[in-house]
């Protein structure tokens, strides 16, 4: 046997084989909600939330495409998450609708913001 290190394909086999066994141990639910936080996160960031210079990475049209995902997302899956999961997200979604409408300087219609077709109006 040889103690030659692994080749490149090898080592790229066995990190794919780790990673597959660690998303197998990990929870819908979980999946689910960290992808929430990500996608809240990465909003608030776009918003202008940041708490270190925020206005620098204001940017509204990819702060509403982020918006309208997580929308979608939490909607989905509020049945399959669970009212205690789904009533947080539903909060930070709320919360980033109205920062959304507090920084645009041409706030849109009721009903018309961002993920609004699947939230409804939020004001």
């Amino acid at each position: 046997m040889s103690d030659q290190p692994l080749d490149q394909a090898d080592r790229q086999h066995d990190a794919t084989r780790d990673a597959t066994r660690d998303i197998a141990d990990v929870a819908a639910v979980e999946v689910i909600v960290t992808a929430a936080v990500h996608l809240m996160s990465a909003a608030a960031v776009k918003c202008g939330l940041s708490e270190e210079d925020g206005e620098q990475y204001l940017d509204l049209d990819e702060a509403r495409k982020l918006i309208t995902a997580l929308a979608a997302l939490v909607t989905a899956a509020a049945p399959e998450i669970g009212n205690q999961h789904a009533r947080s997200l539903r909060d930070g979604l709320r919360s980033l609708q109205l920062a959304f409408r507090e920084a645009s300087p041409y706030p849109d219609a009721p009903g018309e913001g961002p993920g609004e077709k699947f939230t409804g109006p939020v004001g």
